[in-house]
């Protein structure tokens, strides 16, 4: 199982700001679309992602941070994922990086996102349909034996 399994399920869309627009406009996407990241395209590149706790830190120590723009909170560092990447890889590059979101780029361009969340739910679908078919066999097997 890869990311690319993730994005055929929850579909390719992510919400994207251009990192000129301001914070407030950036809140209230996040707001409208109910995500905690946004990422900063320039095209269709990944420059940064904007998450809520981005926004929770700078409020926290600045109070005209309504008036700063995405570019100045935004992380620059892009930790991105491919569609072929597998789900234990990205589970432990999120876990030790401590992100939540990560960007998908195919070919350079953005193609969308998964989330913590989306990683760990298709862990537990696989690992379930792994437990439903050993009982399935287990119970086949006993069925057999009884005849």
């Amino acid at each position: 199982m890869n990311i690319a399994n993730i994005l055929a399920r929850k579909g390719s869309m992510a919400v994207t700001v251009r990192p000129e627009q301001s914070i407030r406009e950036a809140l209230a996407l996040l707001d409208r679309h109910n995500i905690g990241a946004l990422i900063a395209v320039e095209g269709d590149r990944p420059v940064g992602i904007l998450s809520e706790r981005d926004i929770v830190r700078e409020a926290a120590h600045n109070e005209k941070f309504f008036m700063r723009v995405v570019a100045d909170l935004m992380t620059r560092d892009v930790i991105t994922g491919q569609p072929h990447d597998d789900l234990p890889s990205v589970a432990h590059t999120m876990t030790e990086r401590r992100i939540r979101h990560l960007p998908v780029v195919d070919k350079g361009r953005l193609i969308g996102m998964v989330s913590i969340g989306d990683v760990v739910k298709a862990q537990r679908d696989h690992y379930q349909g792994e437990v439903d078919t050993l009982q399935t066999q287990l119970l086949a097997d006993e069925r057999g034996r009884a005849i």
